[in-house]
């Protein structure tokens, strides 16, 4: 408690605006649409066509166990029942679910897809650049929107990094034509 009644009044000051509101709902919400948008054009135009199946069952398979991981994760481990704008008594800055908050959905899935954007085809490196900048404004985005801690975006950045598991021994495989 003593980290939301030092370092969230600070962050408070800057949404207080209606102005400044609009734009940390754009971009703790507004921006998952373009790294979907950007992870579907990736998976879809740049992964050759007689790769697709190899890719798409690593994308699934990475996806669901990252997703699995954050649910039991968060049902063992809630570091706070209360989200920051709940105990600060402030109307949230952005949308979210009515759970504890740890670890982050939007953290989640935004670095599973930037992971999958990365992982999927060579071509693609800079386009995953692109689609982590946007998932790290993403996870700042829900600070200071008061709709998670610090601790549950970097929960949900680094539980989305248990799907490379599906990534790495695949590509092994096909770099030996196994």
């Amino acid at each position: 408690m003593i980290f939301a009644s030092v370092y969230w009044p600070a962050l408070t000051r800057y949404t207080g605006s209606m102005d400044l509101q609009w734009i940390v709902k754009l971009i703790a919400d507004g921006l998952v649409v373009p790294v979907v948008l950007i992870g579907a054009y990736a998976l879809i135009k740049l992964v050759p066509n007689k790769e697709k199946y190899q890719v798409y069952s690593q994308v699934l398979m990475a996806g669901l166990t990252a997703y699995v991981a954050a649910k039991i994760i968060g049902s063992i481990y809630q570091p706070d029942q209360m989200r920051p704008f709940e105990i600060l008594g402030v109307s949230a800055g952005a949308s979210f679910l009515n759970n504890p908050g740890f670890p982050s959905d939007h953290a989640l899935f935004t670095m599973a897809i930037t992971l999958a954007v990365f992982f999927s085809e060579q071509k693609s490196w800079r386009l995953a650049v692109v689609c982590l900048v946007m998932t790290i404004l993403i996870c700042v985005g829900r600070v200071i929107a008061l709709v998670h801690t610090p601790l549950d975006v970097v929960g949900g950045l680094l539980i989305a990094c248990v799907g490379i598991i599906w990534y790495k021994p695949m590509n092994l495989l096909k770099k030996h034509n196994i």
